[in-house]
């Protein structure tokens, strides 16, 4: 019986090697991406490594009509969906200290990173369930690092965790065999950051790897915050 994953964010970067590993260890693939033609090139790529994807599904995290569109589209066309990876979100305005950041900054940013995530999420939750089946969001941890702390992003990510740990125990206390949980990839150089390259940084096929493997180990990691890769310092 097939395994299928539904990736979001999965044409690039950690999506696209997580789509890409998950894919070489026998799951089908569905991407979710915004474009039609990076979805088609991602599909394109991943194919020629006898990767079986089912198909894409658009997706823009800050649009509620397109977030219903895409779970429709998944219950329809793929019931038989077991794991959900959040991954897709945005940086914001990486550059600015704290204080400066402006306040559409933050809202932009939590709405595509929590509140899109987490209505998607919720949407999805029902076939999750039904299929006893597992969420993992990628992400990073809300204590604040001294060397890397984007207001916005790390706001955004905070929220998207302790959505995390509360339905994690939603799940564990009315018994529900179904589980969520977080992975933190560590420094990893993607356009998000800019393709940052400093030393103790990892590739995106290096971090899709270890997350396929985490996936696959066959171990219940509800509620769990998992790190790669620790923040190293610049």
């Amino acid at each position: 019986m097939k395994k299928l994953a539904f990736v979001t964010g999965g044409n690039k970067g950690i999506g696209f090697g997580i789509c890409r590993h998950l894919g070489l260890s026998g799951w089908n693939i569905v991407l979710g991406a915004r474009e039609e033609s990076r979805a088609m090139k991602a599909i394109e790529n991943l194919k020629s490594e006898g990767i079986d994807v089912e198909g894409w599904v658009k997706l823009e995290l800050t649009d509620m009509e397109s977030i219903e569109n895409a779970a429709k589209k998944i219950e329809q066309s793929w019931p038989e969906m077991e794991l959900l990876v959040n991954n897709a979100g945005i940086p914001g305005n990486m550059a600015l200290k704290s204080w400066e950041t402006p306040i559409v900054d933050i809202q932009q940013t939590m709405k595509v990173n929590f509140v899109g995530t987490f209505s998607l999420t919720k949407r999805l939750m029902p076939l999750i369930i039904k299929n006893n089946g597992r969420i993992v969001n990628i992400t990073v941890p809300s204590e604040v690092s001294p060397y890397w702390h984007p207001l916005a992003y790390v706001a955004s990510k905070g929220a998207q965790n302790e959505m995390t740990a509360i339905m994690a125990m939603d799940l564990k206390q009315n018994n529900i065999n179904a589980e969520i949980f977080n992975i933190h990839p560590g420094p990893t150089t993607t356009d998000l950051n800019g393709n940052m390259a400093l030393p103790g940084f990892h590739k995106p096929d290096t971090v899709g790897e270890k997350v396929a493997e985490l996936i696959n180990d066959g171990k219940n990691h509800n509620g769990e915050f998992i790190e790669l890769y620790p923040i190293v310092q610049e």
